[in-house]
Order: C-alpha cells, then structure tokens, then sequence
C-alpha cells in the first residue's frame, strides 16, 4: 500500500485528490487549516476509511507544522511514497497591479511558494532515505494553475506564485532525479470549487458563450485528480519534470 501526503485537501481540488488516492489503494495523509473534527467528517462522506486516513490540521507555511506533519504521517504508515503540494490561497482582495500591496503579495507567495517549497524539502529528504519500490522512492506532483502561464492583471500575486510553483518543478525533478523521486506538475484551469464560485457568471460567460475553453465545460476537481493519479502510476516512472494541463484546452492558442 501506497503513502500518499496531500496538502489542503479538507475540500475542492485536494479532496478530490484524496479521494481518488484512496480508490487507487493509497492510505491518505493530510493536512490542512479546517478544523479536525469537520474535515475527518467530510473525508469519511467522501469514502476514506479512518484506518487508511490521516488528519493534521497545520499550516505549510510553518516550519514545526510541515516537521510534524511528516513525523506523524511516517510514525502511522511508515513511509512516504506521494506528496501533493495542493494547499494555495488567491489574494483576499483582487487589486490592480499597480496597487497590489506588499502584504497581499507577502500572503500568496508566502503559502504558494514558500510552504510548497518548504514542503517539498521536507518530505524529500525522507523519501530519499527509504528504500526504493519498483525502482523508486517517491512521486511528488505539484498543483499550480494556468495562471502560471496567463496574465490576470487583478491579482499578479497570484499568477507570480504559481509561475513560481512551476520553477520549484523543474528545479526539484532536477534536483531529485538521481534520487529515484520523480516530479511533476498539474496546472488546473477553470475548475468549479469554492475559490470560483464567486465568478461563476463570469466564467459561464466565457466558457458557454464565448468559446475560451475548447472543451466547452466547467473543470471538475475530478479532472485535476486524475491527473495526479496517472502521474503517480507506475508506469510514468521514466518521466520526470511533465507539466499536464487540466484547463480544457486553455492552454492552446487559437486564431
């Protein structure tokens, strides 16, 4: 049995993520900011048995959260096999970017990248001292956005920290190539969860009448998990540094 560490996954993207990890036969460790009692609840209705599941309510920006998160997921099941990086905040206030605030930048590049940085230091310095399986020791898949690769002038802090999440892909499968742990990224395009619903008219708009997406429909947050799932699969296991881009087609340029 697989061990997988997902990062904010009490709802939306990251619990479809541990849904589907949990059906491919992982045991799911997770941690998030929701509170323990409300988020068991809500992954027990979504069909992950408590002896297969992991709670920590924990902040990916905090050091010592990150340290115990690892140290009670590999106290519980022993090792780690997958970390999702899903955990991500959008700026509380949408601003120009000519008055974006250093505050406002400071909280989304500080969780996007900062505690997927942090995270993914400290759960790969223990993957590389397991014992490989099947060749490898570990598959970290990292969950950006196509904002990445798309300018939304209202809220630069966010499209910044998710470039920044694409670089920390390439510079990690580089890094951890040699070490038998493969990574990857996941960018979500518009995908129907509690961060878009304030938009919905918008993006109805958009999708339905003016033809942004070629797949003319909303994303679920189970389109994004099966990607993480393929990615985690075996048979991936001589790619490393893949981007799949589960946008619907956004990211084709069209005339």
């Amino acid at each position: 049995m697989k061990i997988a560490m997902i990062t904010g996954a009490s709802r939306g993207i990251g619990l479809a993520i541990a849904k589907q990890l949990y059906n491919d036969g992982c045991a799911v460790s997770i941690m998030d900011l929701a509170d323990a009692e409300t988020a068991q609840r809500d992954l027990q209705n979504a069909g992950i048995a408590p002896d297969r599941m992991l709670y920590r309510k924990g902040d990916i920006t905090v050091a010592a959260d990150r340290a115990d998160f690892l140290a009670q997921t590999v106290a519980t099941f022993g090792r780690v096999d997958i970390l999702v990086n899903n955990a991500g905040v959008a700026p509380r206030v949408r601003n120009d970017l000519l008055d974006m605030t250093e505050e406002s930048f400071d909280f989304v590049v500080g969780v996007n990248v900062k505690g997927n940085l942090g995270m993914t230091q400290t759960v790969a310095k223990q993957m590389i001292a397991q014992a490989p399986v099947n060749g490898r020791k570990g598959v970290i898949v990292n969950i950006s956005s196509c904002s990445a690769y798309t300018s939304s002038t209202n809220r630069g802090e966010y499209c910044v920290s998710k470039a920044g999440v694409s670089m920390l892909t390439k510079l990690f499968a580089d890094r951890l190539a040699d070490e038998q742990i493969n990574v990857f990224e996941v960018r979500p395009g518009i995908i129907a969860t509690p961060m878009t619903a304030g938009v919905k008219e918008k993006y109805d708009r958009l999708i339905l009448q003016e033809g942004v997406l070629p797949i003319r429909r909303w994303g679920q947050p189970e389109d994004v998990a099966n990607c993480v799932s393929l990615l985690c699969d075996e048979r991936m296991a001589y790619c490393t540094g893949d981007v799949l881009n589960a946008d619907g087609g956004f990211h084709i340029q069209r005339l």
